[in-house]
């Protein structure tokens, strides 16, 4: 596992790829509403593609990371929506919404801000640690 020295690499990779996932949520939230004149231009959510790295000796050591691998996009069907006065409707009166779920995106958003402090947690608790320690030699 190359660059995954401590538990500080390992929270960081972590919190990295938390946050990434916290922009894609804002991503999609924010284009919830928007709509398009065609299927193909609506909005489609966006979601991150994460891969488990494991250490060289994982089975031993129990040591693993994560790593981004891409953003795709959501396999999901815009609605078609009725409002023949919309500028960007088609010819038969439709525009099309996003395809989003904010409900999914708001739990989605709570999961990884929880993790992300999860995260953090690990890092101020191993850090306080470090520093009782160090004290104790002196």
């Amino acid at each position: 596992m190359a660059g995954v020295n401590n538990i500080f690499d390992i929270a960081g990779r972590a919190m990295s790829a938390q946050m990434t996932r916290l922009n894609t949520v804002a991503s999609n939230i924010a284009n919830a509403r928007s709509v398009a004149g065609s299927r193909e231009e609506a909005y489609q959510a966006i979601k991150p593609l994460f891969e488990t790295e494991y250490a060289n000796h994982a089975q031993t050591s129990g040591i693993a990371t994560v790593n981004v691998l891409g953003i795709v996009e959501a396999d999901r069907e815009p609605s078609k929506i009725f409002q023949p006065d919309h500028p960007k409707a088609d010819e038969e009166g439709y525009v099309w919404g996003a395809a989003v779920d904010v409900e999914e995106e708001m739990v989605e958003m709570l999961e990884a801000s929880r993790q992300y402090q999860n995260n953090l947690e690990v890092v101020s608790t191993l850090r306080s640690l470090m520093m009782r320690t160090v004290n104790m030699g002196r």
